[in-house]
């Protein structure tokens, strides 16, 4: 008897282990190839099937397969949502590593954090971890491709050149400033609005549901910028002012976990002016809440942020996208609402309904 539970014992903690080893396996602070990515998106799952669904809405120039994760709270009603891509361009390693980084955090808050699972309950998360895929792929073949930064597609007749730079190719005052026409230049608008299937994919996935989102974020590097709409100086948002107020609101929250400044205002004013960004068609959409975030650095490393700066990057940038998102969904929901929906979903947590492994 001593010895078949000692047995017991010991293949128990051998299960404990390799679940331990398990849930520790991903490196959430180096970069990862896109096969990487892929198997990291089936783990989460199969980690939190309750919450996390894969959706398949569209294929690159190369017939790969665009793939978000659906995060949220299966209701049975339609829901508000959040939109957040990353890996537009293909040489901004770090904003893959955030988006990865973002949804284990709101993953594993919703576990014990009763604010987030009321968001989770209220809204739907969807999170696109690498939009261009084909480009991401091609800056991993070695050091020569490292700083690609367009998809993979052929340019025009005539043209030896490959790739457009998807976030020129939006249906957003397209092809008139910030871009260029020649087809080997890196901010190649295409040879139409949304002539990309990058491009065509969010703006179908997008558009379809536009009433529905109430935040579009999506994530570059590097600058340390929030960059609201629009691109183009002769437009000015109707809702500037509240862009601009949540915008600085997310910069104090990022300077406050490392202290890193990051400066906030439209492309015009802080960078440069530019048109066709997935940004400024979002807002032209309706979506009231949208951003670009320029992650690290300030351009001492540029591209090729090292590795040992993702996890400071990634703490700070998802304080400032949590303020964003948090203002959306507390504007749309009341307080009560809110409280109500965090009261029942922290019961049926002390009942043990939802997961508890972590990612």
């Amino acid at each position: 008897m001593l010895f078949s539970v000692g047995l017991s014992l010991v293949v128990l903690l051998l299960v404990v282990g390799a679940a331990t080893v398990e849930r520790v396996e991903y490196d959430y602070y180096k970069y990862h190839p896109m096969p990487e990515i892929t198997d990291w998106m089936v783990q989460a799952v199969k980690n939190y099937p309750e919450v996390v669904t894969i959706m398949e809405y569209g294929q690159t120039y190369e017939k790969r397969t665009i793939s978000l994760l659906k995060i949220g709270v299966n209701t049975g009603e339609k829901k508000k949502a959040i939109w957040m891509d990353c890996g537009i361009h293909a040489r901004e390693w770090i904003a893959p590593a955030f988006c990865q980084y973002f949804v284990r955090e709101i993953l594993q808050a919703y576990q014990t954090d009763p604010k987030m699972q009321a968001m989770m309950t209220n809204m739907d998360f969807y999170v696109t971890p690498v939009l261009n895929i084909d480009g991401y792929i091609h800056s991993w073949k070695d050091n020569t491709t490292r700083l690609w930064r367009k998809n993979r597609s052929p340019g025009p007749l005539n043209c030896t050149c490959y790739g457009t730079d998807l976030n020129r190719n939006f249906n957003a005052n397209w092809g008139t400033l910030g871009v260029s026409l020649e087809c080997c230049n890196n901010t190649f608008c295409g040879i139409k609005p949304v002539s990309e299937p990058e491009a065509q994919a969010v703006t179908y996935f997008v558009g379809n549901r536009r009433e529905d989102f109430l935040c579009f974020l999506t994530i570059h590097s590097y600058g340390q910028l929030l960059l609201v709409p629009f691109g183009n100086p002769n437009f000015i948002a109707s809702n500037y002012d509240e862009l601009m107020k949540v915008g600085k609101g997310a910069a104090d929250a990022i300077r406050s976990v490392h202290g890193k400044d990051y400066t906030v205002g439209t492309s015009p004013d802080v960078l440069y002016a530019n048109s066709g960004s997935s940004r400024d068609w979002a807002r032209m959409q309706g979506i009231p809440l949208t951003y670009t975030f320029e992650l690290r650095d300030d351009g001492t490393f540029g591209f090729e942020l090292p590795q040992d700066q993702i996890q400071p990057t990634c703490e700070e940038a998802y304080s400032g996208a949590l303020h964003i998102i948090t203002y959306a969904h507390d504007k749309t929901f009341s307080g009560a609402t809110a409280t109500t929906a965090a009261t029942l979903w922290s019961m049926l947590l002390a009942l043990g309904v939802t997961g508890t492994t972590l990612m």
